[in-house]
């Protein structure tokens, strides 16, 4: 019970449930009482906190490792057989 208000305190959710709806608390697709559970459960759960940040580090890399293409001159002197190879296994992927 909470002493300020005299209610039962509703249970913090699980560190499972907040990672298995994690993507979806950052993409902002939860319901509002839902980012809110989330939000309590993050107020006292530092390893979940540390997770978030971790995640959201991820996304932010893989974003930014598309946004610059670095495309160097092939050389001059590789043989056709091998790029024919090389471009051979990549439209198999």
């Amino acid at each position: 019970m909470s002493e300020t208000t005299g209610k039962a305190e509703k249970p913090f959710i699980p560190c499972r449930e907040v990672l298995e709806f994690l993507w979806a608390y950052v993409a902002g697709e939860l319901p509002p009482e839902r980012v809110h559970e989330f939000d309590r459960h993050l107020s006292r759960c530092d390893s979940c906190v540390a997770y978030l940040d971790s995640y959201r580090k991820t996304i932010a890399l893989s974003r930014g490792s598309f946004q610059e293409e670095v495309c160097e001159p092939v050389a001059a002197d590789l043989p056709e057989d091998l790029i024919q190879a090389v471009l051979a296994a990549r439209r198999k992927e």
